[in-house]
Order: structure tokens, then sequence, then C-alpha cells
């Protein structure tokens, strides 16, 4: 049985950049840096940066990263004030903003949980929708 999510990694191209660009845009806390990776946090998430040939998904698949509504407003003005390239424009429950890290992988920086998501499907259901609670 899982109990949740242990860690997640990316390949990155430039160590540096990436390093620079999640500590210091996103704001997540350092850890650790070696030649090769580092280590970094968000909340309880453990997120690994390693050095590799990067390969961002061409579909859907991306990373949320959830935000403070309170927060919001000044992430998104921080990101667009970096040049910090979007990949869609946000048509759900929840604020969010879609953007693309150094090597293009796409993130989600997110204001909202699963229950407030599954209270606007209750509200406007998607189709085929199946409720499971």
């Amino acid at each position: 049985m899982l109990n949740g999510l242990n860690h997640i990694t990316i390949a990155v191209s430039d160590l540096d950049v990436a390093f620079e660009f999640y500590v210091s845009l996103l704001g997540m806390t350092p850890h650790a840096k070696w030649k090769q990776g580092a280590y970094l946090s968000a909340g309880e998430l453990w997120l690994c940066l390693s050095l590799d040939a990067s390969r961002p998904s061409g579909d859907y698949s991306h990373i949320a990263f959830d935000i403070a509504e309170k927060d919001f407003p000044l992430m998104r003005e921080t990101l667009n004030q970096a040049g910090v390239k979007q990949w869609k424009q946000n048509r759900s429950e929840g604020d969010s903003l879609y953007v693309l890290d150094p090597d293009g992988h796409k993130l989600e920086i997110h204001v909202g949980s699963l229950q407030s998501r599954l209270r606007s499907l209750r509200e406007e259901p998607y189709e085929g929708l199946q409720l499971f609670d």
C-alpha cells in the first residue's frame, strides 16, 4: 500500500540555472547541492534536480505546486517580471499559473486542493464524471 508521494526528480541540463529558478523564483528551500544534482523542498515535497539530458514531456503531464491564495499574486508578478514562459491559461477551479522551467518542464502553481476541485466538479461536472465518495 502506498503512503503518498516520496519525491520528484527532474532532469535538468544546467544545474545552476535550474537551482536558481527553483530556489530564487519559486522559493523552494535548498538542502544539498553537488556536481550532478540538488535536493530542494517545498512544504513536505522533496524535489531532486538531476543533471542529465532533459526531455520534457510534450503532453499534458505536469507538476502542480501548492500556493496560498494570499501569496499567489506576488508569485504571478515575480514570474511574469522574470519573463518565465506560460504554457497554458487556467480554465479550472482555483487560481493557477502554468509555467515552464528553464528546461521546458511543465509546472503549475495552484491555489486549491483536491477537496475544492471535487466541490467544483459537483457544481460543473466533467463529461462522464464518476465520483467515489
